[in-house]
């Protein structure tokens, strides 16, 4: 039998996991998140995955009073649309939008000139996530999207972000 190449599937780019709404997936964002202070109503853990920074993540959660469920890995893919959770999977109430009055208002707080970052038709939550965490390491006080033809902020954003996205102001605007 003469060899045959396999098929495969083209890679989509347009993919972004669904995920549970609310949903902060992965140990850099959840970290990110306990840090920012921003209510956390839940963390699932996957059951047996007690191992380096996720106990840190544990260890804090029980410290802030956050209840923390043992978990099968099917629920963890399911509650980050199959995104790649790394054992750990925070439930969250949603970022808030700022207004672009309010960017303004934190870069006069911290006594410099406004720096934002105005983004136009960015589709692919990677990406926004990438440049968010760019955003946050340069100093940028703002980030301002559009409502449409654009990413808005999702699991995958605050995934791809690596938890940048909760030190970040996110204005959308039309």
């Amino acid at each position: 039998m003469p060899y045959q190449e396999k098929k495969r599937k083209p890679i989509r780019r347009d993919f972004t996991p669904a995920g549970a709404e609310g949903a902060v997936v992965g140990r850099n964002a959840v970290r990110e998140l306990l840090k920012s202070g921003r209510d956390v109503d839940k963390i699932f853990v996957q059951r047996g995955e007690r191992e380096g920074s996720i106990t840190l993540l544990v260890a804090e959660a029980f410290e802030r009073k956050i209840p923390v469920v043992e978990v099968e890995k099917p629920k963890l893919d399911m509650l980050s649309g199959g995104g790649n959770h790394q054992g750990i999977v925070a439930m969250a109430a949603q970022k808030t939008y700022s207004s672009i009055d309010e960017i303004l208002e934190i870069a006069e707080a911290r006594g410099e000139k406004p720096f934002l970052l105005i983004l136009d038709g960015v589709e692919d939550p990677h990406n926004l996530g990438a440049i968010i965490r760019s955003a946050d390491v340069f100093g940028v006080h703002g980030v301002i999207i559009p409502k449409r033809r654009a990413s808005g902020v999702t699991a995958a954003v605050e995934k791809a972000s690596a938890g940048a996205l909760e030190h970040m102001a996110i204005a959308k605007v039309t």
